[in-house]
């Protein structure tokens, strides 16, 4: 009774959508179903549909090709993060709402991960404040790379990536109690897991943290914080089911808004529990504890939101069902793909830590890659989160031709976003460092080594940007092996660039990163378009090329405004904003006014945007 009438609910939903777009309904009915108990809730989400409906005979074979229709004409205005220049006047077949629905969730997803960002890079500016880079904060820099290092090979956004794919193509298949089962039997079989490495690792981590000597010159102090730190790794792994659920459904808001809590909740804690510590070790382990309970709350703040879907998670390990199998198998490249960054993170502090500075090099590195992720989590991140349950569904639908336009979409947004990011962030990365963190414990002979290193990340922004959204792509395509052959490939690049470069200084360790960031993406690249054909190849150099004249441009003027005012008003802390505000300011209008004249069409469709959102 429940697939018959959940079939008859998505007739009727369809037979709506046609007279709405003023269309002959395929099928009648005078009696809604559910009638008799209040009224039946319709699915109204296209996404949400199978692909295969069973309908009469005589009618199935035309209404099969009138939707195959409907659903192409759809498909690639339902998908894009920011719509083509001509969308802000609805198309024939274009569901008006649902079109704007997904741009105000986008819009709310890409505000909510920005705000994160933001907060997260006040946070670090409150940690600078206490902690400085020299001394024992860089114990805690190693402390929590191995925690980190962990959540990213087997949780969080790892899982989601594995999990999304699986449990969309049972959504689409229409197999719904299945995908719940197979969605409870991961959350349990996480959490229990986890827990167990949790339990083995506060066994072993003064052999783990021995591997990078002494760091900030307090080994005893790195291993203690570390246990603390290591349960947040189970947290995160419940956290990676409940998210791909939540994307699954096209649901990006609360997820994004969880991070935003986490970074408020670390701030307060940083706030309230350091004045009353006295001493530096103590202060630590508040910070350690602050992150901790920040991941409770991160955790469980958007499960209220699994409620009213069409299912719930249960109490149930049918760890036999393939498709659960089928996840941990796509977990393993997707874990090397998406861990293998933070090995080589960890691989850079061990250098750092080793071969450089114990005392300032991992933290200093640390506080440049915070400032260098801020645009690559308010862009590249939202872009490639909002597109990857799209990708996912076109690919179990064999739609390459949305899955192209999807991708090439993609990829010239984030060139659209981060390329005037890192111009801007390379050229004023001194007085960008020194506005954020030179007070408090952060001294001032450490602002040019932080900056040095940033301006090194930056060369590799607009690169790193797109290695996500390639990586995306194919685990879309279940082809999880081929980012993670690659993602292997530039482990071993990075551990050899870190031993060559690390004798130029900190800068070296995030030259040698940003350098394996453009050898990654340039072979995702060509894989990619072996494998689907093409990528609309010549409209993405078409739009980097454009960009990056226009960022030029936006670059050197705010290098000039900005000397000329740092000249004359001074380096006080009101000056300091004045300078880089305006510099920063002129920057961004002389880009869009460049990209105008250039006739980027990435300008044109953020503006339909805009026209979309204030409809």
């Amino acid at each position: 009774m429940d697939a018959d009438r959940e079939r008859e609910l998505r007739r009727l939903e369809r037979d709506r959508r046609r007279k709405e777009q003023g269309k002959q309904p395929l099928f009648e009915r005078s009696d809604p179903v559910g009638s008799d108990t209040g009224g039946w809730p319709l699915l109204t989400d296209l996404s949400e549909q199978p692909t295969m409906i069973i309908r009469p005979s005589r009618l199935r074979e035309e209404a099969e090709r009138r939707e195959a229709l409907e659903t192409d004409q759809l498909s690639t205005a339902d998908t894009m993060v920011i719509p083509p220049a001509d969308a802000a006047q609805p198309r024939r077949g274009e569901p008006e709402a649902g079109g704007r629905r997904l741009a105000v969730s986008t819009a709310i997803f890409g505000a909510a991960t920005a705000l994160s960002r933001v907060l997260g890079l006040v946070r670090e500016v409150v940690a600078s404040y206490y902690f400085g880079v020299n001394g024992r904060i860089n114990a805690f820099t190693v402390a929590f790379q191995i925690p980190n290092l962990v959540r990213a090979l087997v949780a969080d956004a790892a899982l989601s990536s594995a999990f999304v794919p699986v449990f969309s193509e049972l959504l689409e298949k229409g197999e719904r109690k299945r995908a719940w089962r197979v969605a409870s039997t991961l959350f349990w079989l996480m959490l229990l897991g986890l827990t167990a490495l949790t339990a083995l690792f506060i066994l072993v981590s003064p052999w783990v943290i021995g591997i990078f000597g002494d760091p900030g010159h307090d080994k005893a102090l790195a291993v203690g914080l570390s246990r603390v730190l290591f349960p947040i790794v189970a947290l995160l792994g419940v956290s990676g089911i409940v998210v791909g659920i939540l994307n699954s459904y096209d649901h990006f808001t609360v997820p994004a808004i969880s991070p935003v809590f986490w970074n408020i909740a670390i701030i307060a804690g940083l706030a309230i529990g350091v004045p009353q510590t006295s001493s530096s070790s103590g202060k630590l382990y508040v910070y350690a504890g602050a992150i901790l309970g920040a991941t409770f709350i991160q955790v469980f703040l958007p499960m209220p939101w699994l409620r009213g879907r069409d299912g719930r998670l249960q109490l149930v390990l049918d760890w036999r069902d393939p498709a659960v199998a089928r996840v941990f198998k796509l977990m393993v490249p997707v874990t090397l793909g998406l861990g293998l960054i933070n090995v080589n993170a960890v691989i850079d502090t061990f250098f750092a830590s080793r071969l450089i500075d114990p005392n300032l090099a991992p933290t200093a590195i640390q506080k440049a890659f915070l400032v260098y992720m801020l645009p690559q989590g308010m862009f590249s991140v939202a872009i490639a989160t909002v597109l990857f349950p799209s990708l996912s569904r076109f690919a179990a639908r064999n739609d390459m031709d949305s899955f192209r336009r999807t991708v090439s979409s993609g990829i010239r947004q984030i060139a659209f976003l981060l390329i005037p990011a890192a111009v801007v962030s390379a050229l004023l990365a001194e007085p960008i460092i020194r506005l954020l963190y030179q007070r408090g414990q952060f001294h001032p002979s450490a602002t040019p080594v932080v900056a040095d290193a940033l301006a090194a990340f930056s060369a590799g922004l607009v690169f790193n940007g797109a290695m996500l959204m390639l990586n995306r792509a194919f685990f879309s395509l279940q082809s999880n092996w081929i980012p993670t052959s690659i993602a292997l490939g530039n482990l071993f690049l990075n551990a050899l660039l870190d031993a060559v470069f690390y004798r130029f200084g900190v800068w070296g360790i995030p030259l040698s990163t940003a350098i394996c960031n453009i050898a990654g993406t340039w072979v995702l690249f060509v894989l990619l378009r072996r494998r689907l054909g093409r990528i609309d190849g010549g409209a993405i150099a078409s739009t980097v090329a454009r960009v990056a004249v226009a960022s030029a441009l936006a670059g050197g003027i705010a290098l000039v405004i900005w000397r000329a005012l740092d000249g004359a008003l001074g380096r006080s802390f009101p000056a300091q904003v004045a300078s880089v505000g305006v510099a920063l300011g002129t920057a961004v209008a002389a880009y869009l006014i460049a990209c105008r004249l250039l006739q980027v069409e990435e300008l044109r469709a953020l503006s339909a945007l805009r026209g979309r959102l204030r409809s």
